[in-house]
């Protein structure tokens, strides 16, 4: 079988110029469930698709709490994700003790990037697998990043990552210039609506799904069955619309200002002439 010479370690280059390691870590998180984070000016929600390998076993955890500000969802390689999200918990504990402040989120994904990007320089090691969407809440606001294998990172409006995410993206780039004045109600609602687009037919439920939000007043946590089940049911009703009660509008009779239908069985009535003046 044929094997490529240039993806033996992160650290050898193809003649044309690519990193294999690094792009077999990206395709790992294409690969992955679906993710997906938005935010506004005071809140941030992260969702995520609930995927197990059998009908017997539970699904893996896909959204972790790094503070009581900052959580992560994961799209790629679980474990991965896992990993880092331990070094995300211990780099916000290590600073809340040394200067006695939440850590901002902006210095913690530039930590996470300069992680990431260390396995891509190192022939022993090998690139994260995993891509994060990170969503914290500090006092320049609320915020949402993308962090890549690579060690890139970006900070977005709305984004979303892992398997038939496209179609997500799609529909958040046609929703997302409303996004900063959304309340937290509508986000969670565009947010299920985005995951719902996933995937693709299957039937969204709260056991399908995991949802997580932080924002002003409100700690990072993750909304239970019973609250994400509620919000989905909303969704199906408003997009049911209201019942017409009436009946169709084939049985109220034809509309008033139609003509009478004209009697078939006698010739038309000859229009009446008025006399001339001789």
């Amino acid at each position: 079988m044929f094997r490529n010479q240039y993806d033996t370690d992160v650290t050898t280059w193809s003649p044309a110029g690519r990193l294999f390691q690094v792009e077999y870590a990206m395709e790992a998180v294409k690969q992955g469930s679906a993710a997906i984070g938005l935010r506004s000016k005071t809140h941030v929600v992260l969702a995520c698709v609930n995927k197990a390998n059998s009908e017997l076993s539970s699904h893996q955890k896909k959204i972790f709490k790094a503070d009581d500000h900052i959580g992560v969802a994961i799209a790629g390689l679980t474990a991965d994700g896992r990993v880092l999200s331990r070094y995300m918990r211990s780099e916000c504990i290590n600073y809340s003790y040394t200067y006695e402040s939440p850590l901002p989120v902006g210095r913690l994904v530039v930590q996470l990037a300069d992680k990431a990007q260390v396995c891509t320089q190192r022939s022993w090691k090998r690139p994260y697998g995993v891509g994060l969407l990170v969503a914290g809440l500090d006092e320049s606001g609320a915020h949402l990043y993308y962090n890549c294998p690579s060690g890139n990172y970006f900070e977005y409006q709305s984004f979303a990552i892992g398997s038939r995410s496209q179609a997500a993206k799609t529909y958040l780039e046609r929703k997302f210039a409303n996004f900063m004045s959304s309340s937290r109600e509508d986000l969670l609602k565009d947010a299920l609506f985005a995951l719902r687009e996933t995937l693709q037919g299957e039937k969204l439920t709260s056991s399908a799904c995991t949802v997580a939000v932080v924002g002003v007043g409100e700690a990072f946590h993750i909304l239970d069955n019973q609250t994400v089940q509620t919000l989905i049911d909303s969704l199906e009703i408003a997009e049911e619309g209201p019942v017409n009660e009436e009946g169709p509008a084939a049985d109220q009779g034809p509309p008033a200002d139609l003509d009478p239908p004209a009697d078939l069985g006698h010739p038309p009535a000859e229009p009446a002439v008025a006399p001339m003046d001789i």
